[in-house]
């Protein structure tokens, strides 16, 4: 449990930072750290239900695509504000890392076995990413005006 929260806590702080490199504004850093650390969340709770890497990240990138939406919505700014930070921890940088050093060590086969694997991390991630936008915005709407309430 305490890796856990370890990890999330890192993947919130890591979202925050990537929002403060992307130049988020600095009323907007918490809400993307805590949408980062969500989807991390979901992930690893998906993935430990035995569910599979695959389907955790689509189910965790459609948890922070949602929250976007919603956090944009609320405070009236572009969803690219919290959507390119949040997905920052789903993001399968190390399978691109492994991918090339397979292929530059001349490790063929364990580079097409982690190419693939990466290749289906980052489907994932934009099936994830079309499934909430197809959405009708005025849900969005309807939620943040219901919260203000």
């Amino acid at each position: 449990m305490l890796e856990w929260i370890a990890q999330v806590l890192s993947a919130a702080v890591g979202t925050a930072a990537f929002a403060l490199l992307f130049s988020v504004p600095p009323n907007c850093y918490l809400r993307c750290g805590v949408i980062g650390g969500l989807g991390w969340l979901c992930y690893l709770a998906l993935d430990r239900l035995g569910l599979g890497t695959i389907v955790s990240i689509f189910a965790a990138t459609a948890l922070v695509v949602f929250c976007s939406r919603y956090s944009a919505v609320r405070r009236r700014c572009p969803v690219t504000l919290f959507l390119i930070p949040g997905i920052f921890p789903l993001v399968p940088g190390a399978g691109i890392y492994w991918t090339a050093y397979y292929v530059v060590t001349d490790q063929l086969d364990l580079a097409a076995r982690k190419g693939f694997s990466t290749l289906k991390a980052a489907v994932a991630i934009v099936l994830g990413i079309l499934l909430v936008f197809e959405l009708p915005q005025g849900l969005f709407r309807a939620l943040a005006q219901r919260r203000g309430k």
